[in-house]
């Protein structure tokens, strides 16, 4: 019989083997890191130095981070889409991202984007309607865009379009709050104040489609109250999820006779009334105090919201509130919704 010695050259050779491969990763993932660091930062400059033309982009209602970088990355205005996505949410700037038409250089980075990009400053030769503006803000819009006082008042008095189909549905004497969907629209040197609020009236019409009408119906409302309830979702809640959620409780609420106990639509009436947001102010827009629906819609409403209406969450939440996190907390009870608003809630509650 014959033994075989031990290596023990052969144990440490693997060792080493095993180190050696060992760093050799470390510093691929360490490089790989650099790398990515680097490539992100490099794809936030702008493509130009300088420019002196602007490309035209327009962002759809709701669109994504995503599709939103594609667009421009395609109208070569950004490096790559990675980074553009990344930065937004980096910096919590994805769900602000505002839809509208928008001009861009090549010479503008893309946080200089992004930043246009959430504080809405759309292309100047278009009007913009944006989402979640009262009737009076649209008024204050106008004429900051170029229309005087006098033709904007003119432009909405409501009888002059009462043989509109858009305004089928609106009760006789009410002004045009909640008509005019949010959009941008071309302006030529010959536009009128008038031709822009034609215009949104056609847009709101062919978002109300048979079928979101039918579902409202189903729903147990009319085509104005839905557009109500639309406009308290609108200025609620942002995100499609949220938005479907929060209309699931409202409408909950109404089938139980419960007050909707909505701060916006309280701040709406004390804010007519000249006397700033309170949810103390008795007005009939007060949903803390009366129950049922306001009177009329607190804005105007986007296809999302009036999607939310139509087509609620398959949920039974009763109540939420909005955390100083940006999180929507639904809750079933009354102290499962005073527990979330004593965690989450302690700025924004106060």
């Amino acid at each position: 019989m014959t033994y075989r010695m031990y290596d023990g050259r052969s144990k440490f050779a693997w060792k080493r083997f095993t180190l050696i491969s060992l760093g050799v990763l470390v510093g691929l993932v360490i490089l790989g890191a650099v790398f990515a660091a680097y490539s992100y930062n490099r794809d936030l400059r702008p493509v130009a130095d300088t420019s002196s033309t602007t490309t035209t982009i327009s962002i759809k209602e709701g669109a994504s981070p995503s599709s939103i970088a594609a667009d421009l990355q395609q109208a070569n205005l950004i490096h790559s889409t990675w980074s553009f996505e990344l930065y937004s949410r980096i910096h919590h700037a994805a769900q602000y991202l505002q839809a509208g038409t928008y001009e861009f250089s090549q010479s503008q980075s893309v946080p200089a984007i992004i930043a246009q990009l959430t504080h809405g400053k759309v292309a100047t030769s278009l009007v913009t309607i944006l989402p979640g503006q009262r009737l009076d803000q649209i008024r204050e819009a106008l004429i900051e865009q170029g229309f005087s006082a006098a033709s904007v008042d003119a432009a909405l008095e409501p009888t002059q379009y009462e043989n509109s189909a858009a305004l089928a549905s609106k009760p006789a004497g009410n002004n045009l709050e909640g008509y005019l969907y949010p959009d941008s629209y071309e302006r030529t040197s010959q536009s009128t104040a008038k031709d822009i609020i034609q215009q949104s009236l056609a847009e709101f019409q062919s978002h109300v489609t048979p079928a979101i009408k039918k579902r409202f119906t189903q729903e147990g409302l009319s085509v104005y109250q839905g557009m109500i309830l639309a406009s308290i979702v609108e200025k609620e809640v942002v995100t499609q999820s949220d938005r479907e959620q929060a209309a699931q409780v409202f409408l909950k609420r109404i089938q139980l006779d419960m007050q909707l106990g909505s701060d916006v639509t309280a701040f709406y009436g004390s804010e007519l009334a000249g006397k700033g947001q309170s949810v103390l102010y008795d007005t009939p827009y007060n949903t803390r105090l009366h129950t049922g629906l306001p009177p009329t819609p607190i804005s105007n409403v986007s296809e999302s919201t009036l999607m939310a209406v139509a087509y609620p969450a398959n949920t039974d939440w009763l109540f939420f509130v909005a955390g100083d996190d940006g999180v929507t907390h639904f809750t079933r009870t009354q102290a499962e919704h005073e527990a979330a608003a004593a965690k989450y809630c302690i700025e924004l509650c106060k």
